[in-house]
């Protein structure tokens, strides 16, 4: 994220011209619950679609079409759930070796 939207949450989805909207908030209003929805449907639709891309792809009897349909489809999926994993991500705590660098992860991370 930028430093302008330091602190708000990536949602998922754009404005009409494309451009990405950002929440200000504490995560728990209304708008957050809409987003947090869309994106379970985002990420369960991209399930969906592994599961129809394996299907196509492992009878090896497909047309041009349908693998450019295909492959327009598993473009938008990835779009939506790159940009969850952006928002989700930018929302994690910073954790930061002493020196500034990198992530690092407690030992209770790990169980």
């Amino acid at each position: 994220m930028t430093d302008a939207t330091d602190g708000a949450r990536l949602l998922p989805w754009t404005s009409p011209d494309g451009k990405p909207c950002f929440l200000a908030g504490d995560g728990i209003g209304y708008v957050s619950r809409i987003a947090d929805n869309i994106e379970a449907v985002q990420l369960g639709l991209a399930a969906e679609l592994i599961d129809e891309a394996r299907r196509v792809l492992g009878g090896r009897n497909w047309t041009s079409g349908e693998l450019h349909l295909l492959a327009v489809e598993l473009t938008e999926a990835l779009a939506d759930v790159h940009r969850v994993a952006e928002s989700r991500g930018a929302r994690l705590p910073a954790l930061r070796h002493d020196d500034g660098s990198g992530p690092q992860l407690s030992a209770e991370a790990f169980g």
